[in-house]
């Protein structure tokens, strides 16, 4: 399939889509409750049999900064995702938008050095408390680089991240590019694979089964920002769903989780914060479940974490559900 013809049928899938705007009934995510702000980069992951909630902190400036952050610092912890108050010590001092990716004791983490930065680094553990130090991990000139996402394929592992820049390779930002490795250690970029060049993608997910990648974006429409799923088997051919994976729910998002501990203050942004947009979905299976964790608010600022479930599903029948059956 010629590279045009292929941009040709996503951008028309996307505007079926768009107006099919379908959700996904038969997967819906159960809504659990909202418990933190200016949190919004998370991946829930099972560490040594543990549930745990990956979470970058902010340190921006007095009006978007994370209430709790002392080091005057971004930098990254974890979340004990039983009691939702209980943390790892901060790691990754200075470091943003990241991404944790865990396989049996080793738990690995994704990020940049600043939003747009044209370097992105990796530091890893085997207790969630002492990392190695940062190292590039992937470079190149002009890029303007920010979220990723690793999974296991086979034999290997594959990364999605997310480019701003440069214009002659980006096209419509942000756009989505993929690379590889055997050992979490030595990365190469696959030539042709990405997604998004012609439309605009954010807040990328990777998952693998059976021979398919499943990527799951942010897509904008009409003022609003709702997570959706595309599918491929070589990651330059890519079918992409008809159906919402998640839309902003107002009620069920603003509900507060039982177990989340908010001040007065924070209740009342809650209560009133505008609400157009559900992104940076990213889950794990845990206990007979499909645990979620996701943003809503306005993408402008305004941001809220949240943790939803899909009882009884599994990470592969999740991404499967949301495509027809194919023969493998």
């Amino acid at each position: 399939m010629s590279v045009n013809l292929t941009r040709w049928l996503l951008a028309g899938v996307t505007a079926l889509c768009a107006a099919a705007n379908v959700v996904a009934e038969d997967t819906v995510i159960r809504r659990l409750g909202t418990i933190d702000e200016y949190i919004v980069e998370t991946s829930p992951i099972v560490h040594k049999g543990k549930l745990w909630l990956f979470e970058y902190i902010r340190y921006t400036n007095e009006n978007k900064k994370y209430a709790g952050n002392t080091l005057g610092a971004s930098y990254f912890r974890f979340r004990d995702l039983e009691s939702l108050q209980d943390f790892t010590p901060p790691f990754a001092k200075g470091l943003h938008l990241g991404s944790a990716f865990a396989e049996g004791d080793r738990v690995v983490v994704t990020g940049v050095r600043g939003w747009g930065d044209d370097r992105f680094l990796l530091t890893e553990s085997s207790d969630l408390v002492n990392w190695t130090e940062p190292r590039v991990i992937l470079s190149g000139e002009g890029w303007s680089g920010f979220n990723t996402s690793i999974c296991k394929a086979g034999d290997r592992y594959v990364m999605v991240y997310e480019l701003g820049k440069p214009k002659d390779l980006v096209g419509h930002p942000f756009t989505m590019f993929f690379a590889e490795s055997r050992d979490l250690r030595d990365w190469k970029t696959i030539p042709g694979a990405v997604f998004g060049k012609d439309f605009y993608t954010g807040a990328p997910l990777l998952r693998h089964f059976d021979g398919m990648f499943y990527f799951f974006y942010l897509d904008h429409q009409n003022g609003t920002y709702r997570t959706r799923v595309a599918r491929s088997r070589d990651l330059k051919a890519w079918e992409i769903s008809p159906k919402i994976v998640m839309a902003h729910e107002d009620a069920a998002d603003r509900a507060i989780h039982p177990k989340a501990r908010l001040s007065d203050t924070q209740r009342k942004s809650i209560a009133v914060a505008e609400n157009r947009n559900v992104s940076d979905l990213d889950f794990c299976f845990h206990g007979g479940r499909l645990v979620c964790a996701y943003s809503w608010g306005n993408q402008l600022g305004t941001e809220f974490l949240a943790l939803g479930e899909v009882k009884g599903m599994t990470e592969q029948a999740f991404c499967e559900s949301f495509f027809e059956k194919t023969e493998r």
